[in-house]
């Protein structure tokens, strides 16, 4: 399944990603790995804060230096991974990325391209891209192998 929305501002970006959170919630899944790409500055972690505030968590940034975020919440566990500065599956393995895949829990993974060798079958990808001549403009495709979206 793929959709698209658009989106004109931050707070809008933010309502799609909630809107993703509550259509895997509401399906029942113990675990999804969300892979979110896009260039720098586009709205990836606006996606992650809205998505999370459907978890009932707040504050979320991105997890640039740290590499990843754990967030518990009496909803479901969300694990914010920033793989921008990840170059192979060893640096996956120290940060014990694979781990994370088997635990319960939701999984945003910004920068995802690149660790695309390493992203699990049946992942939801989110794609964020710039409108030409539109500063805050952006394209949102969301693509699915179910009906998650």
């Amino acid at each position: 399944m793929k959709k698209e929305f658009y989106s004109t501002s931050a707070q809008m970006t933010e309502d799609i990603g909630k809107a993703l959170a509550c259509e895997l919630l509401q399906g029942g899944a113990s675990r999804a790995f969300v892979a979110m790409r896009g260039e720098m500055g586009v709205g990836k972690t606006a996606f992650c804060r809205g998505f999370a505030s459907a978890l009932g968590i707040q504050g979320v940034k991105s997890p640039t230096y740290t590499v990843v975020n754990e967030h518990k919440s009496d909803i479901k566990s969300l694990f914010h991974f920033d793989t921008y500065r990840i170059a192979d599956a060893d640096d996956l393995y120290s940060i014990g990325y694979y781990d994370y895949l088997e635990r319960d829990g939701y999984i945003l993974c910004e920068w995802s391209e690149n660790i695309k060798d390493e992203i699990p079958d049946g992942a939801v990808t989110v794609t964020i891209q710039r409108i030409d001549g539109d500063e805050g403009a952006r394209t949102i495709i969301i693509e699915s192998e179910g009906d998650i979206c």
